[in-house]
């Protein structure tokens, strides 16, 4: 187990990721702001889902995601269809022009960390894939509850 000061260490440096978060930000297509591009990114990777798992998915609670499935259905980069399982319910799905938008996302992401750590070896980057991702799991809503200590 990590001492103390590590996990202090560890919070600081996650503090310092909101420089990079904001950039990413500021990298958006002006009518896909991070709420949008949420959406569309985890629909395209989990494929059609009500928006109760959305809302699970991105975190947050369902004004909130309704707010951000009315704006990319506005654009046309989703469709709301009926349920099959539950007439009450709607299957949230991207459309050709939605995963068009995810491309040009994942484009200028990629493009953007190939700039900042094109100093990097391919390990290094590897590396910190896969322990971010190790992070996220930790922290996943459906992790088992840890007493803090």
């Amino acid at each position: 187990m990590a001492e103390h000061a590590q996990y202090e260490e560890l919070a600081r440096q996650l503090s310092a990721v909101g420089a990079v978060k904001r950039e990413l930000a500021r990298m958006l297509p002006s009518d896909c702001p991070g709420g949008s591009a949420g959406v569309l990114t985890l629909l395209g990777r989990h494929g059609e889902m009500r928006m109760s798992r959305l809302a699970e998915l991105l975190s947050v609670d369902m004004s909130v995601t309704s707010r951000h499935v009315a704006h990319v259905a506005e654009r046309g980069w989703i469709e709301r269809l009926p349920d099959p399982d539950d007439k009450r319910s709607r299957l949230l799905r991207l459309t050709p022009e939605g995963r068009a938008v995810i491309a040009e996302l994942y484009r200028r992401t990629s493009r953007l960390m190939a700039d900042r750590l094109g100093d990097w070896s391919d390990d290094e980057v590897g590396q910190l894939t896969a322990l971010l991702g190790r992070l996220r799991e930790s922290f996943d809503a459906t992790h088992p509850t840890r007493a803090p200590a």
